[in-house]
């Protein structure tokens, strides 16, 4: 019997998805567990096997609050774990972080968030792809919960977490982009999605004032095919697509970050510009020999993890505080 190429088709998705899961499980579900207490995992997104690195704290039943943290473009998913610090806060609260890992030649890896950054930009790498697949196993194998999935990077990552933000708004709980930037050209999301954004007043590799930035590690092109756009772009879009008339009066200044906020917000919006910021994550470690040093007063991670816990999806698929 010849079965209808509908029919084959769906076969072909269902036998690729139990492929993924098994790949999944097999890979992080075993007794090994690395020096920082991450195991391994792949997950079969189009025609590719990507990796990404868990750390699900011991004791921890059921679906939990998933936070997915995107490393900075010519990292990998280590440099997550060492810049961030969220494993030890993943243990006070309750929560699994996955670090991903973006596409490149060797051990320096990118995302394409559309107009960055290098290798997964210029070959086109679908990331939503990989990221939706990714949050698609994790639920369906127990580990998160489909109405807490949250998403914080750096820099490129940062830039992938916008993105992520505004075509997976139906999956994501929240977003939290740090040292990152918009280009300007961004269409809305479909659905509100809680945004806090964290920028270096004095970050040179992705301006405040926008444009290409400087960098230290030696390449021979900007890593973007367009210019960044100012810092306050970021805010202005989440403020538009989350239907924000106006913003909390007056700002909060302090000697360490200024903190806009937006009033009326169907779902919020919060950007700390850090005053003594550069290239860094503020209070966690330097992502690279090179990198700059992040700021010690100020906590991200923390300030991060705190906006996170409080945002949920509703049954309707937007984002609404949980408390």
């Amino acid at each position: 019997m010849t079965l209808p190429v509908s029919r084959l088709a769906r076969l072909a998705l269902g036998a690729a998805l139990v492929t993924s899961l098994i790949a999944c499980a097999s890979a992080d579900a075993g007794p090994f567990r690395d020096r920082d207490g991450l195991t391994q995992g792949e997950v079969s997104s189009g025609a590719t096997l990507r990796s990404y690195e868990m750390y699900r704290p011991d004791g921890l039943k059921g679906p939990s609050p998933l936070v997915i943290m995107l490393h900075g473009g010519g990292g990998n998913g280590k440099n997550g774990v060492k810049m961030t610090g969220f494993n030890a806060l993943a243990v006070t609260h309750g929560f699994t972080v996955v670090y991903p890992d973006g596409s490149g030649r060797g051990r320096f890896l990118t995302w394409n968030a559309g107009h960055c950054c290098q290798y997964a930009m210029e070959e086109g790498i679908d990331d939503i792809g990989f990221l939706s697949d990714l949050i698609d196993v994790l639920v369906v194998r127990g580990i998160a919960d489909p109405d807490r999935v949250y998403v914080t990077g750096m820099s490129n990552g940062a830039m992938m977490s916008h993105r992520a933000g505004r075509e997976l708004s139906g999956k994501i709980a929240a977003i939290a982009p740090v040292v990152g930037a918009v280009f300007g050209d961004e269409k809305p999301a479909a659905l509100p999605v809680p945004a806090l954004i964290i920028t270096g007043a004095k970050d040179e590799n992705v301006p405040a004032a926008g444009g290409n930035g400087t960098f230290k590690r030696r390449i021979t092109k900007p890593p973007n095919d367009m210019p960044y756009a100012p810092a306050g772009a970021a805010f202005d879009y989440w403020m538009a697509s989350n239907g924000c008339p106006g913003e909390t009066r007056p700002k909060t200044v302090t000697d360490v970050y200024t903190l806009r906020r937006g009033a009326g917000c169907k779902s919020p919006v919060q950007w700390y510009e850090i005053i003594h910021g550069a290239h860094a994550w503020p209070g966690g470690s330097k992502g690279s020999r090179r990198g700059d040093a992040p700021v010690e007063d100020f906590d991200a991670s923390q300030v991060i993890w705190e906006f996170f816990e409080s945002q949920s999806r509703s049954i309707t698929g937007r984002g609404q505080p949980s408390r």
